[in-house]
């Protein structure tokens, strides 16, 4: 009986049943669909995780997340717009319907997950906050910073770590409020602060851009934990589980060895786990969540699999030279690792 009244109550509004979750709007997927493109949030500027080439085309390593996600939805990975977001403003974005899914070198905490009521979909990059100065300072270690002048966006867990960090080490700091990367680099650079800190793959990503890259470095300590990945709002699960798998899919792939250049060759494998994850067998799991039966396949042939997209946008071909080292697959030394796909 409880479930017919729901059944009438949904018709009413015009909605089907698998339609309507906590907070009483439609699926995210159905809003995405009758919208045609996928919103996604992103970072102002991050060198390699988000930016503009001189071509005016979105690029970086959450840009091509965003786009292997639009690539499982619409078969197309440019069926996505991106929507800059500063740090301040990032998680009212999301919980607002500004953008549907937040890609955007965020890191993932207790708080962030429970009382913001976003939802986390998995590490992208395992990263931590580390320190840039410039070599002229004659500094070689963050324990040398006592009574720097430091630049720090506010609103992000690098302004927490800074406090905690100095506060534990008996020193002392005076912080230059920033807004973003982009302002932070813009202040330092003007000697505004002695030094800047945020995740170390921004700090690399913004030194080897910069005019005199040499004259700059970054310090070898890593002062806390910054597991970066896309959240989304509470209350969808169906929706964060298509986010979720996604990038299982690409850390999969990779695991496999399944390149958006090798892909079609494997239509012939003895894999079950592959035939399922690229909707060549028999099995179409891919229907639990409402996705095409090659979705997987659409997403890695058009992205690549996780190390393409992690060495195409932070690896040495570009010009970063992040070492991957724990953001590696397990079964290469590091510490990616996707729950089976079955």
């Amino acid at each position: 009986m409880k479930k017919s009244i729901l059944f009438g109550i949904t018709a009413a509004l015009g909605l089907s049943a698998g339609a309507v979750f906590a907070d009483g709007h439609g699926s995210t997927l159905d809003v995405v669909k009758e919208r045609g493109n996928l919103l996604c949030g992103v970072s102002t500027g991050s060198p390699g995780f988000s930016g503009v080439d001189d071509s005016g085309m979105n690029v970086g390593f959450d840009v091509d997340y965003c786009r292997a996600l639009a690539a499982a939805i619409f078969n197309d990975p440019m069926a996505v717009s991106f929507v800059p977001l500063s740090s301040a403003v990032r998680f009212t974005a999301l919980a607002s319907g500004e953008v549907d899914i937040l890609a955007r070198n965020t890191t993932w905490t207790y708080s962030r997950d429970t009382d913001l009521k976003q939802t986390f979909l998995g590490v992208t990059y395992y990263d931590g906050q580390g320190f840039m100065v410039k070599k002229d300072l004659g500094v070689n270690s963050t324990l040398e910073l006592d009574g720097a002048t430091v630049c720090i966006q506010v609103g992000t867990t690098t302004e927490l770590n800074l406090a905690d960090y100095f506060k534990a080490n008996n020193m002392s700091y005076e912080p230059v409020p920033t807004t973003d990367n982009a302002e932070s680099k813009q202040q330092y650079l003007a000697g505004a602060c002695d030094t800047y800190t945020t995740d170390a793959s921004a700090l690399h990503g913004t030194r080897i851009n910069l005019e005199n890259p040499d004259d700059h470095m970054v310090l070898p300590e890593i002062i806390s934990k910054e597991p970066l990945g896309p959240l989304v709002r509470h209350g969808d699960d169906n929706w964060a589980d298509i986010g979720r798998w996604v990038l299982n899919a690409l850390v999969i792939a990779e695991e496999k060895g399944i390149t958006s250049a090798n892909i079609d060759s494997f239509a012939d494998t003895a894999d079950a786990e592959i035939h399922r994850l690229l909707g060549t067998g028999d099995d179409d799991i891919l229907a639990m969540m409402n996705m095409p039966k090659d979705a997987m396949y659409n997403a890695i042939k058009a992205t690549g699999n996780y190390g393409e997209i992690f060495e195409r946008n932070l690896g040495a071909s570009s010009g970063i030279n992040i070492v991957r080292g724990v953001n590696n697959s397990w079964t290469n030394g590091g510490i990616l690792y996707s729950p089976p796909f079955r």
